[in-house]
C-alpha cells in the first residue's frame, strides 16, 4: 500500500497559538496540533507536512508547488484569509487537488464576517469548532476521501 501525502497549512496568526485568544483558539500550540497529526498520519500510513505562513503569497506558492510535488491532499485553516482570500481560493483550484478547510473555532458562531467563506463551496469538507481535534478529523475524512480515488485510479498520485 502506497504512503497518502497530505499537506496541512496554516495562516496568519496560527502560530501564536497557546496564548492567542484561547477562549477561541485553546491552549495548544501549533506544535503540540502538529505532533497529533504526525501521530494520526503515521497510523494511518499517511506523511503529513505543515506549513505555516503569516503571508497570503506564500501560502499562494506553496500550494502550487503541491501541484508539482507528491501531494495527495491538502488540509488548510486559512484563518483570516478564508474571509477574504480570492488568491488562495484560485490556487487551490489551479492545483486540482482535493482540499479541506479547517477551523479552530466555530465560525459561524463568530462574528457575522467570519461566517462567509471563500474556500468551502469548493473544499470536500469544512471541520469547525473543535479546536485542534479539527485538523485531526479533517487528515481522517481527507483519507477517507482519497482511499477509493486511489483505489480505482480515478486518481493518480503520480504528480
Amino acid at each position: 500500500m502506497s504512503t497518502t501525502h497530505i499537506l496541512v497549512l496554516h495562516g496568519p496568526n496560527l502560530n501564536m497559538l497557546g496564548s492567542r485568544e484561547p477562549d477561541h483558539y485553546g491552549h495548544q500550540t501549533l506544535a503540540d496540533i502538529s505532533k497529533q497529526m504526525i501521530a494520526l498520519g503515521d497510523s494511518l500510513n499517511m506523511e503529513i507536512s505543515s506549513f505555516q505562513s503569516n503571508h497570503e503569497g506564500e501560502l499562494v506558492d506553496r500550494i502550487q508547488q503541491a501541484a508539482s510535488g507528491q501531494i495527495d491532499g491538502i488540509v488548510i485553516n486559512p484563518a483570516a484569509y478564508t474571509h477574504t482570500s480570492v488568491a488562495i481560493r484560485d490556487a487551490l483550484l489551479a492545483t486540482d487537488i482535493p482540499f479541506v478547510e479547517v477551523h479552530l473555532s466555530n465560525i459561524h458562531g463568530r462574528e457575522t464576517f467570519r461566517h462567509r467563506s471563500l474556500l468551502s463551496d469548493k473544499a470536500i469538507g469544512v471541520i469547525a469548532g473543535f479546536g485542534g481535534t479539527s485538523y485531526l478529523l479533517a487528515i481522517r475524512g481527507m483519507g477517507e476521501f482519497l482511499q477509493p480515488l486511489q483505489q480505482t485510479d480515478q486518481y493518480t498520485t503520480d504528480r
